[in-house]
Protein backbone atom coordinates (compact mmCIF):
# COMPACT_ATOMS: atom_id res chain seq x y z
CA UNK A 1 0.00 0.00 0.00
CA UNK A 2 1.13 3.62 -1.27
CA UNK A 3 1.04 6.62 1.13
CA UNK A 4 -1.72 7.73 -1.11
CA UNK A 5 -3.46 4.66 -1.13
CA UNK A 6 -3.57 4.90 2.69
CA UNK A 7 -4.71 8.26 2.64
CA UNK A 8 -7.20 8.09 0.52
CA UNK A 9 -8.87 4.90 2.12
CA UNK A 10 -8.72 6.66 5.67
CA UNK A 11 -10.29 9.56 3.60
CA UNK A 12 -13.36 7.12 2.80
CA UNK A 13 -13.21 6.47 6.47
CA UNK A 14 -13.44 9.66 7.61
CA UNK A 15 -14.85 12.32 4.25
CA UNK A 16 -13.69 15.00 3.75
CA UNK A 17 -16.90 16.78 3.56
CA UNK A 18 -17.02 16.28 7.24
CA UNK A 19 -14.45 19.38 8.10
CA UNK A 20 -15.26 22.50 8.67
CA UNK A 21 -14.89 25.25 6.19
CA UNK A 22 -12.22 27.22 8.46
CA UNK A 23 -10.15 23.59 9.01
CA UNK A 24 -6.71 23.28 7.52
CA UNK A 25 -6.62 18.93 7.45
CA UNK A 26 -5.74 16.68 5.00
CA UNK A 27 -2.59 15.26 3.01
CA UNK A 28 -0.16 18.22 4.26
CA UNK A 29 3.31 16.74 3.65
CA UNK A 30 4.00 14.30 0.76
CA UNK A 31 7.34 13.94 0.00
CA UNK A 32 6.46 10.96 -2.41
CA UNK A 33 2.63 9.77 -2.73
CA UNK A 34 4.39 6.29 -4.19
CA UNK A 35 6.34 5.11 -1.11
CA UNK A 36 5.39 2.29 0.45
CA UNK A 37 3.66 2.28 4.30
CA UNK A 38 5.11 0.25 5.94
CA UNK A 39 5.33 1.67 9.50
CA UNK A 40 2.88 4.48 10.44
CA UNK A 41 3.02 7.18 13.67
CA UNK A 42 -0.29 7.89 15.03
CA UNK A 43 -0.51 11.12 17.36
CA UNK A 44 -2.57 13.80 17.85
CA UNK A 45 -0.37 16.35 17.17
CA UNK A 46 2.40 16.86 14.93
CA UNK A 47 5.43 18.47 17.01
CA UNK A 48 9.19 18.37 16.50
CA UNK A 49 8.85 15.43 19.31
CA UNK A 50 6.70 13.21 17.03
CA UNK A 51 8.21 14.08 14.17
CA UNK A 52 12.13 12.99 16.23
CA UNK A 53 9.84 9.55 17.11
CA UNK A 54 9.36 8.79 13.31
CA UNK A 55 12.34 9.82 12.29
CA UNK A 56 14.47 7.18 14.71
CA UNK A 57 11.17 4.75 14.30
CA UNK A 58 12.02 4.59 10.39
CA UNK A 59 8.36 5.44 10.19
CA UNK A 60 7.10 6.13 6.66
CA UNK A 61 3.88 8.21 7.98
CA UNK A 62 2.53 10.44 10.53
CA UNK A 63 -1.69 10.27 11.12
CA UNK A 64 -2.55 12.92 13.19
CA UNK A 65 -5.87 14.59 14.74
CA UNK A 66 -4.74 18.17 15.10
CA UNK A 67 -3.33 19.99 11.48
CA UNK A 68 0.41 20.55 11.47
CA UNK A 69 -0.02 23.45 8.77
CA UNK A 70 -3.18 25.04 10.08
CA UNK A 71 -3.19 28.72 9.55
CA UNK A 72 -0.98 27.92 6.04
CA UNK A 73 3.00 28.16 5.48
CA UNK A 74 4.23 31.49 3.78
CA UNK A 75 7.36 30.85 3.10
CA UNK A 76 9.16 26.79 3.60
CA UNK A 77 12.23 28.12 5.82
CA UNK A 78 14.07 26.54 9.24
CA UNK A 79 14.23 29.77 10.29
CA UNK A 80 10.20 29.60 11.10
CA UNK A 81 8.84 26.50 13.70
CA UNK A 82 6.59 25.36 10.77
CA UNK A 83 9.03 25.89 8.03
CA UNK A 84 11.38 23.29 10.39
CA UNK A 85 8.54 20.98 10.77
CA UNK A 86 7.96 20.58 7.15
CA UNK A 87 11.41 20.49 6.15
CA UNK A 88 12.50 17.41 8.59
CA UNK A 89 9.17 15.45 7.41
CA UNK A 90 10.37 15.89 3.92
CA UNK A 91 13.84 15.38 3.88
CA UNK A 92 13.31 12.10 6.23
CA UNK A 93 10.47 11.12 3.52
CA UNK A 94 7.47 11.42 6.18
CA UNK A 95 4.63 11.67 5.07
CA UNK A 96 1.65 13.73 7.06
CA UNK A 97 -1.86 13.28 6.93
CA UNK A 98 -4.13 14.77 9.87
CA UNK A 99 -8.16 14.36 10.12
CA UNK A 100 -9.19 16.90 12.68
CA UNK A 101 -12.74 18.29 12.91
CA UNK A 102 -13.76 15.59 10.37
CA UNK A 103 -12.22 13.06 12.84
CA UNK A 104 -14.67 14.82 15.63
CA UNK A 105 -17.94 14.63 13.55
CA UNK A 106 -17.66 10.91 12.16
CA UNK A 107 -19.20 7.99 13.62
CA UNK A 108 -16.62 6.63 15.92
CA UNK A 109 -14.20 9.18 15.99
CA UNK A 110 -13.15 11.62 18.85
CA UNK A 111 -16.54 12.40 20.67
CA UNK A 112 -18.29 9.07 20.21
CA UNK A 113 -14.79 7.37 21.91
CA UNK A 114 -15.35 10.00 24.45
CA UNK A 115 -18.73 8.94 25.20
CA UNK A 116 -17.83 5.28 25.28
CA UNK A 117 -15.53 5.50 27.68
CA UNK A 118 -17.55 7.64 29.82
CA UNK A 119 -19.93 4.53 29.79
CA UNK A 120 -22.87 6.92 27.90
CA UNK A 121 -25.48 5.12 26.79
CA UNK A 122 -28.39 5.69 24.28
CA UNK A 123 -25.68 8.14 22.54
CA UNK A 124 -27.00 10.47 19.54
CA UNK A 125 -25.27 13.78 17.84
CA UNK A 126 -26.57 16.83 19.54
CA UNK A 127 -28.31 19.89 17.98
CA UNK A 128 -25.66 22.00 16.85
CA UNK A 129 -23.88 24.45 14.55
CA UNK A 130 -20.42 22.03 14.29
CA UNK A 131 -22.53 18.75 14.37
CA UNK A 132 -19.53 16.96 16.59
CA UNK A 133 -21.58 17.50 20.13
CA UNK A 134 -22.67 14.11 21.67
CA UNK A 135 -25.26 13.44 24.09
CA UNK A 136 -26.12 10.12 26.05
CA UNK A 137 -26.89 9.03 29.66
CA UNK A 138 -25.33 7.52 32.46
CA UNK A 139 -26.95 4.31 33.65
CA UNK A 140 -27.56 5.50 36.75
CA UNK A 141 -27.43 9.15 38.45
CA UNK A 142 -24.13 10.22 39.99
CA UNK A 143 -22.93 12.95 42.05
CA UNK A 144 -21.03 15.73 40.02
CA UNK A 145 -17.85 15.08 42.33
CA UNK A 146 -18.16 11.10 41.55
CA UNK A 147 -18.35 11.43 38.08
CA UNK A 148 -15.64 14.10 37.69
CA UNK A 149 -13.45 11.35 39.18
CA UNK A 150 -15.10 9.23 36.55
CA UNK A 151 -14.09 11.25 33.82
CA UNK A 152 -10.24 11.59 35.34
CA UNK A 153 -9.69 8.47 35.79
CA UNK A 154 -11.18 6.69 32.32
CA UNK A 155 -9.17 9.49 30.47
CA UNK A 156 -5.91 8.87 32.45
CA UNK A 157 -5.92 12.91 32.98
CA UNK A 158 -3.39 14.99 35.45
CA UNK A 159 -6.54 16.20 36.82
CA UNK A 160 -10.25 17.95 35.86
CA UNK A 161 -12.00 21.41 36.82
CA UNK A 162 -15.71 20.86 37.84
CA UNK A 163 -17.87 23.88 38.05
CA UNK A 164 -21.18 22.90 39.63
CA UNK A 165 -24.59 23.75 39.16
CA UNK A 166 -27.41 20.82 39.99
CA UNK A 167 -24.88 18.80 41.78
CA UNK A 168 -26.29 15.36 39.99
CA UNK A 169 -25.17 14.42 36.36
CA UNK A 170 -27.89 12.11 34.82
CA UNK A 171 -27.87 13.76 31.19
CA UNK A 172 -24.49 14.40 29.67
CA UNK A 173 -23.86 16.55 26.95
CA UNK A 174 -19.58 16.46 25.24
CA UNK A 175 -17.10 18.13 23.21
CA UNK A 176 -13.80 17.00 23.19
CA UNK A 177 -11.25 19.90 22.78
CA UNK A 178 -12.46 23.31 22.58
CA UNK A 179 -16.25 23.42 23.61
CA UNK A 180 -17.03 26.68 24.53
CA UNK A 181 -19.41 27.25 21.28
CA UNK A 182 -21.45 24.00 22.03
CA UNK A 183 -22.84 25.33 25.61
CA UNK A 184 -26.14 26.73 24.52
CA UNK A 185 -27.10 23.81 22.08
CA UNK A 186 -26.02 21.63 25.17
CA UNK A 187 -28.29 23.06 27.80
CA UNK A 188 -31.30 22.63 25.09
CA UNK A 189 -31.25 19.44 24.68
CA UNK A 190 -31.32 18.77 28.35
CA UNK A 191 -28.00 17.42 29.70
CA UNK A 192 -27.41 18.55 33.36
CA UNK A 193 -23.85 18.66 32.89
CA UNK A 194 -21.72 19.18 30.07
CA UNK A 195 -17.90 17.46 29.72
CA UNK A 196 -15.43 19.60 27.63
CA UNK A 197 -11.58 19.96 26.86
CA UNK A 198 -11.26 23.31 27.11
CA UNK A 199 -13.44 26.58 28.50
CA UNK A 200 -13.17 30.04 29.16
CA UNK A 201 -12.64 31.61 32.18
CA UNK A 202 -16.15 33.36 32.67
CA UNK A 203 -18.18 30.20 31.14
CA UNK A 204 -16.32 27.94 34.09
CA UNK A 205 -17.01 29.94 36.77
CA UNK A 206 -20.89 30.69 35.89
CA UNK A 207 -22.28 26.76 35.76
CA UNK A 208 -25.47 28.43 37.26
CA UNK A 209 -26.08 30.60 34.46
CA UNK A 210 -25.42 27.76 32.07
CA UNK A 211 -27.95 25.16 34.68
CA UNK A 212 -25.12 22.45 34.07
CA UNK A 213 -22.59 21.02 35.61
CA UNK A 214 -19.48 21.88 33.90
CA UNK A 215 -16.19 19.05 33.99
CA UNK A 216 -13.26 20.39 32.05
CA UNK A 217 -11.02 17.62 31.27
CA UNK A 218 -8.08 19.20 28.96
CA UNK A 219 -7.67 19.34 25.53
CA UNK A 220 -5.30 16.89 25.23
CA UNK A 221 -6.82 14.36 26.93
CA UNK A 222 -10.22 14.53 25.60
CA UNK A 223 -9.26 14.09 21.91
CA UNK A 224 -5.87 11.75 22.38
CA UNK A 225 -7.82 8.08 22.87
CA UNK A 226 -8.86 8.68 19.28
CA UNK A 227 -5.44 7.93 18.40
CA UNK A 228 -6.40 4.11 19.40
CA UNK A 229 -9.19 4.62 16.95
CA UNK A 230 -6.74 5.87 14.18
CA UNK A 231 -4.26 2.82 14.61
CA UNK A 232 -7.15 0.23 14.83
CA UNK A 233 -8.65 1.62 11.22
CA UNK A 234 -5.01 1.59 9.69
CA UNK A 235 -4.90 -2.27 10.98
CA UNK A 236 -8.22 -2.98 9.37
CA UNK A 237 -7.22 -0.99 6.31
CA UNK A 238 -3.65 -3.26 6.00
CA UNK A 239 -3.09 -5.50 9.12
CA UNK A 240 0.71 -5.65 7.62
CA UNK A 241 1.24 -2.21 8.61
CA UNK A 242 3.10 -1.29 11.80
CA UNK A 243 1.69 0.71 13.60
CA UNK A 244 2.19 2.84 17.26
CA UNK A 245 0.19 5.68 19.25
CA UNK A 246 2.59 8.29 20.66
CA UNK A 247 1.67 10.18 23.68
CA UNK A 248 2.75 13.95 22.37
CA UNK A 249 1.40 15.54 25.43
CA UNK A 250 4.38 17.43 27.20
CA UNK A 251 2.57 19.86 29.81
CA UNK A 252 3.10 19.19 33.38
CA UNK A 253 0.79 19.64 35.87
CA UNK A 254 2.24 21.03 39.33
Amino acid sequence: MTVFELYTKLTDRVPKSLSMGWDGDGFEVCPDRDIEVKKVLCALDVTNDVIDRAIDGGFDVIVAHHPMIFNGVKEVSTLRPDGERVVKCVKNNIAVMTFHTRLDAVEGGVNDTLASLLGLENVYVGESSEGIMRVGELPLELDALDFAHKVKDALGAPSVTLSRASGRVKKVALVGGSGGSDLVPAKACGADTFVTGDLKYHEIIAPRDSGMNLVVAGHFYTEYPVCRVLKAMIGEIDPLVECEVYFSDRVEVI
